[in-house]
């Protein structure tokens, strides 16, 4: 099937970003990315704490893939009936190269996506009596170019499978499946690069551990590294796989 050429990106009007209809979808990630994140890296001080906040082992990240796996999986599919369980920017954005969602909305996802991270972050530091969540950053003996195409690497996979299993239409009966997939893939990501970059293949989750901890060292790498993977698997799979000879928009009449 021929590449077709890459005209669906839609900027959308700006009375869409106050649209009620697009403020519930953007309360629906809030929520979802709170979740997820409170989940996620509540895990690892609760890890953490019962092992006398010793030294980093093999049973902590298995104990991370897990945690953050499983807490995608539900965050992913209490917002796919509203937003469509995006929880993450660099799928927003990846969905904004491929058409698959305009401009203002997505901005209007990745503002709660940010805040959301941020909440969590701040009501676990309350009620685990301040212990903070690490910002992100490269492992010892890694470059930031190694962790910067690993962060790529990694959300690649990410976001093509939110592709193949959520946005295509002709997922089928494999819809059904795709938190389950999605959470899947970031547990086997971070088994696969948490030792390098920390694999956080998610911007909002890096900034809200940024903002808490107040530790930016190489924190663009994780909004660079994401953003990259996921534009990139968003163009190849929206351009190259789905086959539609005319691009399904989303409404915006109505704004």
């Amino acid at each position: 099937m021929p590449i077709r050429n890459i005209t669906n990106i839609t900027v959308g009007r700006f009375e869409e970003a106050t649209h009620p209809g697009t403020l519930k979808q953007g309360l629906a990630e809030f929520i979802a990315t709170l979740v997820f994140v409170f989940a996620g890296q509540g895990s690892g001080i609760a890890f953490k704490q019962l092992t006398n906040f010793g030294l980093n082992t093999p049973s902590d990240l298995v104990a991370a893939a897990l945690a953050h796996g499983f807490a995608l999986f539900v965050a992913v599919s209490i917002a796919a009936n509203t937003s469509g369980g995006h929880v993450n920017p660099a799928v927003t954005f990846g969905a904004f190269v491929g058409g698959n969602i305009t401009l203002f909305r997505g901005l209007v996802y990745i503002i709660a996506q940010l805040l959301g991270s941020v909440v969590a972050l701040i009501l676990l530091a309350f009620a685990t009596a301040g212990r903070i969540a690490p910002a992100f950053d490269v492992g010892s003996g890694v470059g930031v170019w190694n962790a910067l195409v690993l962060e790529i690497v990694l959300t690649f996979g990410l976001v093509y499978t939110v592709y193949a299993t959520a946005v295509d239409p002709n997922k089928g009966s494999l819809g059904t499946i795709a938190p389950l997939a999605i959470g899947l893939i970031v547990a086997a990501n971070i088994l696969a690069g948490g030792p390098f970059s920390g694999a956080s293949m998610n911007p909002a989750l890096a900034f809200g551990t940024a903002i808490v901890g107040w530790s930016w060292a190489n924190h663009w790498i994780y909004w660079a590294g994401p953003l990259i993977g996921g534009g990139i698997a968003g163009v190849l799979y929206e351009f190259v796989f789905i086959s539609r000879t005319h691009h399904e928009r989303l409404p915006t009449a109505d704004y």
